[in-house]
């Protein structure tokens, strides 16, 4: 699929390009899913600064599939196994794809490839933000987005490490993803005094920025922690640094270090392959219809994931 321009869904148009092919330190994966996020729909409209592509380009970072070559010092080990890495930023959608075998992560056996894919961003998101938080058992935390990719997985993350969880969300639709999670409260934030329906809080992760992030902001007292991990109101929550020193509330940045993020991805692999988290896929989609992927996100149409079919 390419990036024929910057602008709405439609400048996603499928078309060829040469099989690309494996440099030193690298492997050529048959694609079986591309993860999608919300960044890219940002990237393909123009509106992301940090990861810029320049059009004509093939968008897309998370891949998975399987091995079906190496370029040199790589261990041929690896051809034949099932896989799912990123590969940079660019290259992610389509039916092969190049990428560092530094690195790939092997699939554990019992998971299911998809499942995988849908666990690559957002999970060692996830992961690192817990972390990162360190939620405590009986903290009460807040996850705004909560039926998102991150926000959905962070649920049963912060359940799993002893925290009562309230879930933000907007729609019935949404709260009752949350709850099957395992979410204590849901609340919608599109209503007004939702955040006295959801009380005081020891944690927020703001997936969501703007004045619902600032709000959410608004239940930490002493002690009290906030990590933004989202702008799915299309700014941040802008919580000024001295009113969180006049509350006693710290502003957490998140540590995505390569060693975290590695450990982040390893830990939810790990712990889908026990049973104890999964991944809501909401969306799937072919390849093609990538533009139909990312109009559905824009529109907030969408739980969990959202991934391609190759």
């Amino acid at each position: 699929m390419w990036l024929t321009e910057f602008g709405g869904p439609e400048v996603l148009v499928a078309g060829d390009a040469p099989d690309p092919v494996p440099g030193d330190g690298q492997v050529l994966i048959q694609v079986a899913y591309a993860n999608i996020t919300f960044v890219e729909t940002q990237v393909r409209a123009g509106t992301m600064d940090m990861f810029k592509l320049e059009p004509p380009a093939i968008p897309g970072n998370g891949v998975g599939g399987v091995v079906r070559a190496v370029g040199a010092g790589v261990d041929q080990a690896w051809l034949g196994k099932r896989v799912i890495t990123s590969v940079g930023g660019s290259g992610g959608y389509a039916e092969l794809a190049v990428a560092a075998a530094e690195g790939l992560y092997e699939v554990p056996g019992g998971v299911e490839l998809d499942v995988a894919v849908a666990l690559l961003a957002d999970g060692r998101t996830a992961a690192v933000l817990l972390r990162t938080a360190g939620v405590r058992a009986g903290e009460r935390v807040l996850v705004e987005a909560a039926a998102g990719g991150v926000g959905s997985l962070l649920v049963q993350l912060a359940k799993a490490a002893g925290a009562s969880v309230v879930a933000a969300a907007g729609g019935e639709r949404k709260l009752e993803l949350a709850r099957e999670l395992g979410a204590d409260a849901a609340v919608d934030y599109r209503e007004p005094g939702w955040s006295k329906a959801a009380g005081p809080v020891d944690v927020v992760f703001d997936g969501v920025g703007g004045a619902v992030g600032r709000e959410a902001f608004g239940l930490l007292g002493e002690g009290g922690r906030m990590l933004s991990y989202g702008l799915a109101s299309g700014e941040a929550a802008g919580v000024p640094e001295e009113d969180a020193k006049a509350r006693g509330v710290s502003l957490v940045q998140p540590q995505y270090t390569p060693r975290f993020m590695r450990e982040g991805t390893e830990h939810v692999l790990a712990e889908a392959a026990a049973g104890r988290l999964r991944p809501v896929i909401g969306q799937r989609f072919p390849l093609e219809r990538a533009a139909d992927a990312h109009a559905a996100i824009e529109t907030r149409g969408t739980v969990g994931k959202t991934l391609l079919e190759v």
